[in-house]
């Protein structure tokens, strides 16, 4: 059995981090884990062949030696996902395909014939024999929540790491959270279930034997959903690091009471993690009742991600403008809270209804709901009818990206994170790509771009001043060109 396991393409977003791959000499940012996982439950015997349409094209020939392509997509792939299904129609080829697009909307693709909805590791091996027979059936969904133990190791033989950024791998999956606006409780469910220590352990090291020597990504729903489970595994990374002495470090998303344990905060920062997404989505504890953000609530945020980046965190946060209870001011306070806060990496977004959502199912009751969600959390269009005015959250919207993405405040908010953040984890390795990065800004932020003066200024006061943090002041400065560039286009 001759299978082609598709990747779609990615569009310019927030975390496409698109703008900056030139630096790096990097074609991605981000491997497809989905694909590649679901490549290592299939049969060994079988020819497989995984592309990813960020890295290469997808050749005429690659379709026509398939006997089956397979599909992983989210929302924001849509586009993408039609152009290679059309591809696969005109040539006659089956298309399987699984991912969040589909299991929670794959009604709107007709033109698809066979869909695998939730999560795979049950469903494989009634998929594989199916195939196998030459009986496929239209719909393979997930009666139950599997057992991570179930989760294989992703076949990383599939694809070139060289051509990406940051690896990936996956601890757990839900969140015991109930966010109105999130649509993870309804793919993977509130009781958070992980993988042994030893599964991700033999998942790094894997990686570590095949050479890879940058940032990994755990992509969990909420890395401390099971404070108990995650303890478990940072005592065994920890370890795992003084055998080997890797030189890899890590990032994840958690939700914001990390910053009320100091224990498990050391323990990430001894294994080697170095940033957290957090949810902070607003400073308005009106709109945080309202979206049911009982983590949020009731607490300084501030003071939070403060705490977060003096135990040697960068803090990544999340933030949603459009809520009902949002006032005419709420623009100005994201902007203070951004800027006071030092949460460089501020991907701010308008609420967008995803499918199945509460909030999804509550609009459409109210009558307010207007359309789908793109997923494309840059998109500056609503997909219902707001409170607000829609024309004052749009153009809202677009001025307070311009404005935090501005060379001056953003390299103001740099600072402003230097200053609280107190290094105090493994040193980690400066690849060639990092210091490729850090020759090309000197031409492209430095000359060639508007906000040079600002560089420079940025460039020298951080030498001389900040020298132990000079390399994180100067990957921040980077990583800023490519949020310039996805605000300038909204």
């Amino acid at each position: 059995m001759n299978v082609l396991l598709v990747s779609p393409q990615t569009p310019d977003t927030f975390w496409s981090f698109k703008h900056v791959l030139r630096f790096v000499s990097k074609k991605s940012t981000f491997p497809p884990l989905g694909l590649l996982t679901v490549a290592a439950m299939l049969p060994r015997a079988w020819a497989l062949k995984v592309v990813d349409l960020n890295v290469a094209r997808l050749r005429e020939d690659d379709l026509r030696r398939a006997d089956v392509v397979m599909l992983s997509a989210m929302l924001v792939h849509e586009a993408s996902v039609r152009e290679v299904v059309a591809r696969c129609a005109a040539l006659g080829k089956r298309v399987v395909a699984g991912g969040p697009l589909f299991t929670t909307g794959h009604e709107a693709f007709p033109e698809i014939q066979h869909f695998v909805l939730g999560e795979a590791e049950e469903l494989m091996p009634q998929l594989v024999a199916d195939l196998e027979s030459g009986r496929l059936q239209t719909i393979y969904q997930a009666a139950n929540r599997p057992r991570m133990a179930l989760s294989p190791v992703p076949r990383w033989e599939l694809v070139d790491l060289k051509q990406y950024v940051t690896m990936a791998v996956q601890f757990s999956r839900g969140c015991p959270f109930d966010c109105e606006f999130c649509d993870i409780i309804v793919m993977n469910g509130r009781v958070p279930r992980t993988k042994s220590p030893a599964q991700v352990i033999a998942e790094l090291e894997i990686l570590r034997t095949r050479g890879w020597q940058d940032m990994v990504f755990i992509v969990d729903d909420n890395f401390i959903g099971n404070k108990t489970r995650t303890r478990e595994l940072l005592h065994e990374m920890i370890a795992w690091r003084r055998r080997t002495q890797p030189k890899m470090g890590f990032f994840t998303e958690a939700s914001v009471n990390l910053a009320d344990d100091a224990e498990l905060r050391a323990l990430m920062v001894a294994a080697g993690f170095t940033k957290v997404f957090v949810g902070i989505e607003t400073p308005a504890a009106e709109s945080l009742v309202e979206c049911r953000k009982v983590q949020n609530q009731g607490r300084d945020l501030l003071a939070a991600v403060q705490t977060l980046q003096r135990d040697g965190l960068q803090v990544m946060g999340g933030f949603i403008v459009g809520f009902d209870s949002d006032q005419p001011d709420i623009f100005k306070r994201q902007f203070e809270f951004i800027q006071r806060s030092g949460v460089v990496t501020a991907m701010v977004g308008l609420l967008s209804a995803l499918p199945q959502t509460r909030l999804y199912q509550r609009l459409k009751r109210e009558g307010r709901l207007e359309a789908k969600s793109t997923g494309n959390n840059t998109d500056a269009t609503l997909n219902f009818q707001p409170k607000l005015s829609r024309e004052f959250l749009q153009s809202g919207y677009r001025e307070l990206m311009k404005k935090l993405y501005e060379p001056g405040a953003y390299y103001q908010r740099i600072r402003t994170f230097m200053k609280n953040h107190r290094p105090t984890g493994p040193s980690l390795r400066l690849s060639r790509a990092d210091l490729q990065a850090f020759v090309k800004s000197f031409w492209l932020l430095g000359v060639w771009h508007r906000g040079r003066v600002a560089y420079w200024r940025f460039f020298w006061s951080t030498l001389l001043r900040r020298p132990r943090q000079f390399r994180y002041g100067m990957e921040l400065a980077i990583v800023g060109h490519h949020f310039r560039r996805v605000a300038q286009r909204l």
